[in-house]
């Protein structure tokens, strides 16, 4: 019901998988190589990059890329899966303000740990709208059981204004128009590829 992730909520810890448990155990081993080793340290928390070169099919893909390929895959006037209600919210990240976030925290004299990611959250029923959007179709969603995650997770970005001077500002929307492009642009070289497949 609280999905605002500041840096200092995360203790008192307890992820829901090891993969939680994976980041929250990286950043103490780099904080007692900071310490140990007088190693320069930054420490910082992504918040679902998405992008073109991203994945897009592999079961790795983020929400952004997994529904830029199943609109780009549908036929107009068909409908997509999307997992559970739709209701869940999250936050996403394009890859550009990712890198430029990741140089500014680099450049500084901050260890982190430090949220990179967006502010602008969303439900994945609204994100899958601003898609199929994008792409001029018609389509209709269809939920179907399957993972998904917490109720919701936002990025806080109170620490990374206070520190950086700087935050994420890009719109949602138009880093989806461009990873809808180069996503839409695989989907049909794919097919291309499996037609001439096909005739040989």
């Amino acid at each position: 019901e609280n999905p605002k992730c500041s840096e200092d909520s995360v203790y008192p810890a307890k992820p829901d998988s090891e993969y939680g448990w994976e980041k929250l155990f990286s950043e103490r081993l780099y904080i007692a190589y900071m310490r140990n080793h007088h190693i320069t340290v930054r420490i910082a928390r992504f918040h679902n990059i998405f992008g073109p070169e991203c994945s897009w099919r592999d079961n790795r893909e983020k929400a952004p890329a997994a529904i830029c390929r199943k609109v780009a895959e549908a036929e107009d006037g068909g409908s997509i899966e999307i997992w559970g209600d739709g209701k869940q919210t999250r936050s996403f990240l394009y890859v550009g303000e990712c890198v430029e976030g990741i140089r500014r925290l680099m450049e500084s004299d901050f260890s982190g740990p430090l949220n990179i990611g967006s502010e602008e959250m969303v439900s994945i029923d609204e994100l899958a709208g601003m898609i199929i959007g994008i792409s001029g179709k018609t389509l209709s969603i269809n939920h179907a059981p399957g993972p998904m995650g917490v109720r919701g997770r936002n990025s806080d970005n109170r620490l990374i204004r206070k520190t950086l001077g700087w935050e994420p500002s890009l719109k949602l929307i138009d880093g989806l128009r461009e990873t809808y492009a180069w996503i839409a642009e695989q989907v049909r070289a794919e097919r291309e590829a499996d037609s001439v497949r096909n005739r040989l």
